[in-house]
This record gives structure tokens, sequence and C-alpha cells, in this order.
């Protein structure tokens, strides 16, 4: 049966669910992005934006997507005498630090896929290398790891390096208090915990990082720029209007709900989703201690196939899961729980999962995952 995309439940680790207010927002007739009407939104946007990473530091608002700004931090920080420590323990681990190796010097640990780094390993190359900046991805999306973001935040801080956290499939759903921990220079997309369509990256900028960039490296991503015309509510060069006027409807419906809310609901849904995980007798990907809050990453059991759990919920019951990607694709499949996703999906996700496991031949007691669910609920 093919399915409305309308009528699919998504349950994808980004992009997600979107609101029909968030929809409305952007189904508005052209605005001009120099007249006033847009500046009034850029400066509530800025505002929001500072909510939403809890800081007081500058923000800027990127047209492209949570990489551009991945790129813009590595582009404005790095220069080719400069050395930068990143972290690959999946695949956005391993975005940062091929960026940070395009501009400057990368000296990388990497870590199988769902395995945490070794903080005294992070430690040893600190005190010996002469370190720029630390990078990360804090929300590991393609392993469902989350990476103990306050402890290698206080390592950056003792080195002295710069940190620049990727928090992209975190912020908005994980708690990132980036002025607690810290933080540089933060990352976020618009698609992912926040529940705007994609299309731009939001940073955090700290005065520290600001002084430590390098204003002739890039033109359009060059964050000076952008963070002192957001300042005056106004964008260096032609923003994605539209886009802006979503994320504002997005970012207001979030604060509306409260981001300690949002930060707890998303928690309770993934605890459920573990405890189902649990009940059907699957194994999580990473060490439950390092388990992500937005997105829950499940081995497949020997003998059943990507097709029969992720193909049969999309056909059978429009039900969209993510699975793995290279160079594990077909190792395990993934179940987005950030942004608007409310208990009714993950119950409807794991029944149907119940069902489609049931098919493919593995065993464990019927119901037991809607009833690990309802126990949340």
């Amino acid at each position: 049966m093919v399915f409305d995309p309308q009528d699919n439940i998504f349950m994808l680790a980004g992009p997600v669910k979107i609101h029909p207010r968030v929809l409305k927002a952007m189904n508005t007739p052209s605005i001009a992005h120099r007249g006033p009407e847009f500046t009034e939104v850029n400066r509530e946007l800025r505002e929001l934006t500072q909510y939403l990473f809890q800081t007081k530091n500058d923000v800027a608002i990127l047209s492209g997507s949570g990489t551009a700004g991945m790129d813009a931090a590595m582009a404005n920080l790095l220069d080719k005498s400069e050395k930068a420590l990143t972290i690959n323990n999946g695949k956005f681990g391993e975005r940062m630090g091929q960026l940070a190796k395009i501009y400057g010097e990368n000296i990388e640990l990497k870590y199988p896929w769902g395995s945490p780094p070794d903080l005294g390993e992070i430690e040893e190359i600190l005190s010996k290398e002469d370190i720029k900046v630390l990078a990360l991805t804090h929300n590991e999306t393609s392993t469902g790891l989350t990476n103990p973001l306050p402890e290698i935040a206080k390592l950056a801080h003792k080195y002295g390096a710069i940190l620049v956290v990727d928090g992209i499939t975190s912020v908005g759903g994980i708690d990132v208090p980036v002025d607690k921990l810290g933080i540089d220079v933060c990352i976020t997309g618009s698609q992912k915990c926040i529940a705007a369509p994609a299309g731009l990256a939001l940073l955090s900028v700290s005065k520290k990082a600001l002084e430590a960039m390098h204003d002739k490296k890039t033109y359009y991503l060059n964050l000076k720029k952008h963070v002192e015309k957001l300042r005056d509510g106004q964008t260096p060069y032609t923003p994605a209007v539209h886009l802006h006027l979503a994320l504002l409807e997005a970012l207001r419906m979030l604060k509306e709900e409260g981001l300690e809310n949002r930060i707890k609901r998303t928690a309770s849904i993934a605890e459920a989703c573990r405890a189902a995980v649990d009940a059907l007798n699957l194994e999580l990907l990473p060490d439950r201690k390092y388990a992500s809050n937005t997105v829950t990453a499940i081995k497949y059991p020997e003998g059943i196939s990507d097709k029969d759990i992720r193909g049969r919920l999309k056909s059978e019951y429009g039900i969209v899961i993510a699975g793995s990607q290279a160079p594990h694709k077909g190792e395990f499949f993934r179940i987005g729980h950030m942004g608007l996703v409310q208990f009714r999906e993950l119950l409807a996700t794991i029944a149907c999962l119940e069902v489609v496991l049931a098919k493919a031949g593995w065993k464990f007691e019927k119901g037991a995952g809607v009833a690990a669910v309802e126990e949340y609920m």
C-alpha cells in the first residue's frame, strides 16, 4: 500500500514532522529582506536563538544546512598553521575532522561506531600539542550515542582550546547550556529538535571565538559579518526569507512549551523507546550510559534484514524510520524521537515494529514492547 506522506508517522533522526503553524508561517507573500518587517523578524529570532542555546553570546543564522554551520566554524577559526583535535566515533564526528583538515592541521581520535571517546587520550593530546580548536559532535546521530560533553568541555578549558560543538541533533532536545559549559561555538540545524524545515544553520559564538577568527578565509560564511549584522536585525547577504519565518514560528512554539519541558518530554520518550527495545529482546548499538535521547540505534538481529523491518514499516504501515549509514549500512536501524514526537507516535511505531519482527521470525513476548512504552505514558 502507498501511504499519503501526510499520513506517514515520521520517526527519522531529522528532518522531522513540521507543525501546521510552521507551514502556515511559510505560506506568505514575499517581504523585503531589507525592510522593517523582516528586521523585526530577525531581532526576535536572535532573542529566541539565544534562549535555545541558553546563552548571552552572539548568534548567527546561516542559509544552509547544519553542515554549513560546521564548515563556517572551521573556516573561520583555522588556518594551515593551526591545529584542531577532533573526535571521530560516527559519521558526523568524521565530517568535523574532514572540515578541520581542509582549513588547518587535524589530529583525529578515532573510535568504533557506538563507542565513547577515551577522555585520557583527549587530555594527553591537549597536554602535548598546541591545539587551537577542540571539535566534536555532541549527539552522534549516525549511532544514537551522546558524547560526554561536560567532561570534554572541562578538558578544553583546562588547556585553553576553543571548544566547537556540533549540537545539530541535541540542542533543543538534550540539555546543552552553552554558557554554563563554556562552549565557544555551538551549531544546530533548523530541521532537527527545533522542528522547522531544513535549510538553516544556527550558531552561538563566544567573544573568545570571535577574537580568534580569521577575517579573510571565507566570504559567504564569514561569521563576524553574520554576527554583526544580526545584532541589528539584518543579514550580510540575501537570506532564505521564508525559512526565517518558519524558524521564528517553530522557536515561538518551543518557547511556549518551554525548553526544559521539551527536553524532559524527549527524554521520557527516549526512555520508553529503550524499554521497548529491552522488552523485544533487541540490543542498543551504544552502551546504555551513552544512549541518545533524540535517536535510538538498534542492532538488527542475525538473519533479519533492513528490508524486513524498515521496508515493511514504511510500505505496510506508513511508518518512516532511519537505517544505518555507510560503512555500516544494514547493520542497525534508528528510531528518531525529537522535535514534536509524542508518545502516540512511539506507541504506534513499537506496535508495528512488533508485527514486522514477528513476520521476520524474531522471538519475543507479544505485546511486550507496547506494554513497556505504556509504563511511561
